[in-house]
């Protein structure tokens, strides 16, 4: 499920190797995945245009060219893929942009994201709607400035995309199992010292995952890497983990490492 690194890295790369690419022509297979404009305006509007240096918010990828911009959510099952030709291209390539070299495909099996097509930086923000700060560049003060407002479950809020920008399901466990806090406690009941536990969980865990992208699947001493399997122990103190459902989630979290109190 993409979170924030995931789409971190697809932006990196395609700073790295997309930009100044000409789009010459946008194949849409599947129209079930534009949000606000159809195939053929989508392709009359970028054809021509430049890829020009990406941003993201949260898990909100803006490719911008020379013109408008593509804003992208990946959904649960979403990518992008830089591609030579049409030869590796797949069923589930939804949209594809033939570039002067190669092509950009907007890859995506169950269709819960989408691509937008927006004309200036105006439009992007209708389209992201009321974000909260993105996670990657989150300070220790804004943190604690955000949690001395929020209330209720702590692994709800720090899903919540209007609380903090690109944290997801496995980021969120993660970060509370490293800050030794249950899922389902309130963050108003939260002390400072595990509100600062919870921040130093959070800034390691997203930053890790976006400079080790590649590393993190199989690195050892990770929550996420165990989580789920049958019998899956708690890779700091072995005890099984446990299993609940937080804010509609499949959460998982370390009876004895972080206690419900």
């Amino acid at each position: 499920m993409p979170e924030l690194p995931d789409v971190e890295h697809a932006r990196r790369v395609l700073a790295e190797r997309a930009v100044g690419r000409r789009i010459e022509l946008t194949v849409t297979t599947d129209p079930g995945v534009l949000r606000n404009a159809p195939a053929e305006t989508l392709d009359r509007t970028l054809r021509g245009h430049r890829l020009i240096e990406p941003e993201r918010h949260g898990k909100w990828l803006i490719v911008w060219t020379s013109g408008p911009a593509i804003v992208i959510h990946f959904g649960m099952t979403g990518g992008l893929i830089l591609g030579e030709g049409p030869q590796g291209r797949h069923r589930h390539d939804r949209v594809i942009f033939e570039l002067d070299q190669g092509e950009l495909r907007y890859r995506n099996m169950r269709k819960l994201g989408g691509l937008w097509l927006a004309l200036d930086r105006q439009e992007i923000t209708g389209i992201l709607g009321p974000l909260g700060p993105d996670a990657l560049g989150l300070g220790r003060r804004q943190f604690r400035e955000l949690v001395a407002r929020r209330r209720g479950w702590v692994k709800a809020a720090l899903m919540d995309q209007r609380f903090l920008a690109g944290v997801g399901n496995l980021l969120a466990d993660e970060a509370l199992w490293r800050g030794r806090i249950h899922p389902a406690r309130r963050m108003e009941e939260l002390a400072a010292p595990e509100r600062e536990r919870l921040f130093d969980g959070l800034r390691t865990v997203v930053r890790t995952s976006v400079e080790r992208f590649d590393d993190v699947p199989g690195m050892r001493g990770w929550l996420m890497n165990v989580r789920g399997l049958p019998g899956a122990a708690c890779p700091r103190c072995h005890t099984v983990l446990g299993r609940t459902v937080v804010g509609g989630r499949t959460t998982y979290f370390c009876p004895r490492c972080q206690p419900e109190r």
